[in-house]
């Protein structure tokens, strides 16, 4: 069972931006094969860093105001927000390494 939430347009404000602990948030979307590749890493982290980090997948498909917003060119976008500012921003299928020195400079 993921421990990753799904966020939307309608629901990225109050889930993401006002969120009281860091918040790394997955831009996907279903036909994206390395987003498919670096779901379970996403997964992995979310787990591993529960109640310090908070994990949201956002489909950028079914939410496209929220992806032009933040200029989501490449898909993963792997954007790690703090405050409710980007502060960390990993584009593409990663390992998982790289992602966990990304947020570990933020926590």
């Amino acid at each position: 069972m993921s421990s990753v939430a799904n966020v939307t347009d309608e629901s990225f404000e109050q889930e993401v931006l006002k969120a009281e602990l860091p918040v790394l948030v997955d831009f996907w979307a279903p036909w994206c094969g390395p987003c498919k590749a670096v779901a379970p890493v996403v997964d992995d982290l979310s787990k591993e860093y529960d109640g310090r980090l908070k994990v949201v997948k956002l489909n950028t498909d079914e939410n496209p105001k929220t992806a032009q917003a933040y200029t989501i060119r490449g898909i993963p976008s792997l954007y790690l927000f703090k405050g409710g500012q980007v502060v960390e921003q990993v584009v593409g299928a990663v390992p998982k390494s790289t992602l966990a020195n990304a947020i570990n400079k933020h926590l």
